[in-house]
């Protein structure tokens, strides 16, 4: 069973909170690119929470049936990327996030508002 494109962004900040993750921001890339619906942004203040952040959300995507095309970064722990298709999970450490900005990158995206 697929996981709708809403349902897996929620799932993804619902796992990066859990985790402490620090400014969380969804793009939504619905009208804007071909790539994915949704690009998740999140930051973590050390190499050890970036790495809990990103298997925090592979550990919740796996138990709902999210197929978890890859991730990349996790060694460093710098800037990992989680691809979960329709969905792409940016997990950075606070410094690289600072330097790559990739917010401004895509600054034709709406921010997704959480309730």
């Amino acid at each position: 069973m697929a996981i709708h494109s809403d349902e897996l962004l929620k799932l993804a900040v619902d796992a990066a909170e859990d985790k402490k993750a620090v400014d969380i921001v969804a793009l939504n890339l619905k009208e804007v690119s071909l790539v994915a619906d949704y690009f998740l942004i999140c930051s973590g203040n050390s190499d050890t929470q970036v790495q809990a952040i990103t298997t925090e959300i592979k550990k919740q995507a796996d138990k709902r049936g999210a197929r978890v095309r890859g991730i990349e970064g996790a060694d460093s722990a710098r800037w990992v990327l989680i691809d979960l298709g329709d969905v792409i999970v940016h997990v950075f450490h606070r410094e690289e996030r600072e330097y790559y900005n990739i917010e401004r990158l895509w600054s034709d995206a709406k921010v997704v508002e959480f309730a």
